[in-house]
């Protein structure tokens, strides 16, 4: 793997800056130069020559979604100018160039970089279309050897497709190192180009793009309409199409078409990227989209408050939103899986399903037929597509899901020209481009023959290894899979990735099967997101019947099924994602491990409906901050139970895994991986080293309270915040019982107090907040309106 210890980025600009981010929030110090402003290119202060570089890393504090794991870690990021500190590029390991999209200015930024140029480092363009054999003409052999494209999509920190560009004399070795460095450090999903106009992401998401703003003047819709169809019913993100272009920029959006316009080498496909009357308009009276505040959409303030409206495109004025309802899309929400959604919307007959039909069709022959030019097969075009737009299924897997035979039959039908490779590979009798042999995934591969999908092996795909055989035990809430190596996983897949019944029942069916038959026991999942919390519905529904004794029972449960991990004489490593929230960090902080994805929300915030944690949360918060604390230390416990109080009290989040370290819901030894792919690698391997290492499970603790002082203490604090109008008599009552809980009850303070006592407290406390009319409709309100009530 290519040993880069510290990189350099070329240019502060939006994109610049947020790649040198992102290399700091996996640990690379990175130096960011930009030029010497024109006005201070005779001036001697290094702080003005340095202001566009500064203004860069400060703007990566401001920006949102954030770039930065956490502020903390722009401490990895120098300034300094393109002129004074071009020499200190031979420090560095990796050169990456993000200056202005003009091929002339980065061919003399290159004749200047190999001047400094350290032989072995890489040097690379986050050009988004420039040819990059054009950049490095006239460049050493050995530079360009050293030299490829490495296309980040923005923003760099979230946005998990890397596209890498070898040029005709890159070393295909340093190729390999930087996939694999990419990929593993990171965090990126790696996707090999041809060096073609766009690549292949924004090639083929650009005209998507182009030929969906035709079909919606030819349909006759609005944008809002079109949005309707070419969001979630498509599997594709929720901001569809044009909430997408309002968000890139339509003159971002613009120039990326207008490069393929260019350097397209045929007629049709010229006349497909000429920039439709409608974006010119748009584009000449400044409606840019969001950065504008206003594009295909516009916030606009009416009698009841803020209101998207979308544009009508007869008489270019915004108009109130419309919602499309067709039977098609009513149909699409009703199928139980992807492929039958698909179904549903392109073979239907209404408006939505001719749009539907129409985009796809393009979309899928323009993929074929541009194959062979753009990729060196059909998983890069799928991949870049899922990784780099945000789509459920790549165009080769849409392919699958609508029928391929039936789909090519309707174009021939409708007149279209079908690539000789498909008509070939159909002739062949093949109906897919994917299958599952011997447990193993193929495709297509470009000469007409069947080949194995390469995968990375630290990529484990639960869904593959249950189609294998591999399930061990499931029902509708989660599922235990063997994983390899005598290591079972734990998936969860509840409704929405909240905790119920079944949840807690494969929990306890996992600790007995893992006990008896495995080395260890992982905890993760494939949904969105880990785990949302519990099951509130439910609970709510316990509450409004007063069955107060299913309820008692229901949280016994899972405080139960919480302490089976802990003393599990296996090791369980918990691998969370996304949002991990009340139950789903409740269920990670007893496992003797956590392994992260770096893109991690963690939090107990279970105040946002009313309640507190009940199913160990505030115990095991408590043992994590209080571990090797003096319990006679009274000035050391009271600040420390003070950050669990306000950490839960104030329901916070951790932005990243990297932040949840700052709240304890992961310790120092916990891990984190960069890429979520390799997640439950990572943790399996954890987990494994335990084992070897002679596993023994952790014995009951007895934790330091700080008693009745501390609980006053809490109270008191907010009691202020009631009284400054910070927070509701509600609020107040809700933090009442959470200082009660942390601070150990009505104890003298130092008391030591066993795991069991503060389990029982907690879980009185719980079961007395939920039978408030109050919570239960801050419960209520949360289900309905997906966010909080505050009463």
């Amino acid at each position: 793997m290519a040993r880069i210890k510290k990189a350099a980025v070329l240019g502060a600009g939006v994109m610049g800056a947020a790649i040198a981010g992102h290399l700091a929030n996996v640990g690379i110090p990175t130096l960011l130069l930009d030029i010497v402003p024109r006005e201070s290119v005779e001036s001697k202060d290094k702080k003005e020559r340095n202001r566009l570089a500064q203004a860069g890393k400060e703007r990566l504090f401001k920006e949102k979604p954030a770039p930065l794991y956490t502020k903390d870690v722009a401490a990895l990021i120098e300034i300094g100018n393109m002129e004074d500190d071009f020499d200190r590029l031979s420090e560095v390991d990796w050169i990456i160039e993000v200056v202005v999209e003009n091929l002339a200015i980065k061919q003399g930024l290159y004749e200047r970089l190999e001047k400094v140029w350290k032989p072995g480092t890489v040097v690379s363009s986050n050009t988004s279309g420039i040819s990059i054999n054009k950049m490095v003409e006239g460049r050493s052999e050995a530079f360009r050897r050293h030299f490829l494209g490495t296309h980040f999509f923005n923003p760099p920190r979230y946005m998990k497709l890397l596209e890498i560009i070898p040029g005709n004399d890159t070393d295909p070795q340093i190729v390999e190192e930087m996939k694999h460095f990419a990929e593993e450090v990171l965090g990126k999903g790696v996707v090999l180009c041809k060096d073609t106009p766009n690549f292949i992401a924004n090639r083929i998401g650009t005209y998507g793009l182009q030929i969906t703003l035709q079909a919606m003047v030819d349909l006759g819709m609005g944008p809002d309409e079109v949005d309707d169809v070419t969001g979630r019913a498509m599997g594709r993100p929720k901001s569809a199409t044009f909430r997408t272009l309002d968000l890139v920029g339509l003159d971002t959006f613009v120039h990326v078409a207008g490069n393929v316009h260019e350097n397209a080498s045929d007629e049709e496909e010229k006349a497909a990227f000429e920039v439709s009357p409608v974006l010119k308009q748009m584009v000449e009276k400044k409606w840019l989209g969001e950065k504008a505040g206003q594009g295909f959409y516009k916030k606009v303030k009416t009698e009841s408050g803020k209101e998207i409206h979308a544009l009508d495109l007869a008489t270019m004025e915004y108009r109130p939103r419309k919602k499309l309802k067709t039977r098609s899309l009513e149909q699409a929400k009703k199928a139980k899986s992807l492929p039958e959604q698909l179904q549903a919307l392109v073979y239907a007959d209404d408006v939505a399903g001719k749009l539907a039909w129409t985009i796809t069709k393009k979309v899928l022959l323009y993929s074929a037929k541009r194959l062979e030019e753009i990729a060196g097969d059909i998983v890069s075009v799928d991949q870049a597509m899922k990784w780099g737009f945000n789509w459920d299924l790549g165009p080769f897997e849409t392919w699958d899901a609508i029928g391929l035979v039936k789909s090519v039959e309707r174009m021939k039908e409708e007149g279209e020209t079908i690539p000789a490779w498909v008509e070939a590979w159909i002739a062949d009798g093949n109906t897919r481009f994917y299958e599952v042999k011997e447990g193993k995934r193929h495709s297509f591969h470009i000469g007409g023959k069947w080949g194995e999908v390469e995968e990375n092996e630290k990529v484990i795909s639960l869904a593959h290894l249950k189609e294998q055989g591999k399930l061990i035990k499931g029902n509708r809430g989660a599922s235990l899979i063997d994983i390899g190596d005598d290591i079972a996983c734990l998936e969860l897949h509840p409704l929405k990735q909240a905790i119920g019944a079944d949840v807690i029942s494969m929990i306890n069916a996992a600790v007995k099967e893992v006990a008896a038959n495995y080395r260890g026991l992982v905890i993760s999942a494939e949904a969105a997101n880990f785990c949302v919390g519990a099951n509130i519905m439910m609970m709510l529904m316990e509450a409004q019947d007063q069955n107060w004794f299913e309820l008692d029972l229901m949280v016994r449960q899972f405080q139960n099924a919480m302490g089976s991990l802990r003393t599990l004489d296996r090791p369980v490593v918990a691998a969370p994602y996304g949002l991990t929230l009340g139950g789903g960090v409740e269920m990670c902080l007893p496992c003797d491990r956590i392994q992260a994805a770096g893109e991690t929300y963690m939090g107990l915030v279970e105040v946002g409906v009313g309640l507190i944690p009940g199913g160990g949360g505030n115990k095991e918060m408590l043992l994590r901050w209080t571990e090797g604390v003096d319990p006679k230390d009274r000035i050391s416990l009271q600040p420390l139970v003070n950050h669990i109080f306000m950490a839960i009290g104030q329901a916070k989040v951790s932005t990243s895994a990297l932040e949840a370290r700052k709240y304890k819901f992961l310790r120092a030894y916990d891990g984190i991986t960069a890429n979520r792919d390799h997640l439950v690698h990572d943790a399996k391997q954890v987990a494994l080293g335990l084992y070897k290492a002679g596993y023994q499970a952790p014995k009951p603790r007895m934790i330091p309270v700080v008693g009745e002082t501390g609980y006053n203490v809490l109270k008191l604090g907010a009691y202020g915040l009631l009284k400054s109008g910070h927070i509701s008599e509600h609020d107040y009552k809700i933090a009442d019982k959470l200082a009660f809980v942390l601070s150990g009850g009505n104890v003298p303070e130092g008391t030591l107090v066993s795991e069991q006592y503060l389990l029982d407290i907690e879980r009185e406390a719980f079961l007395s907040l939920i039978g408030e009319p109050k919570t239960q409709a801050r419960m209520q309100y949360m289900l309905k309106k997906g966010k909080p009530l505050r009463n």
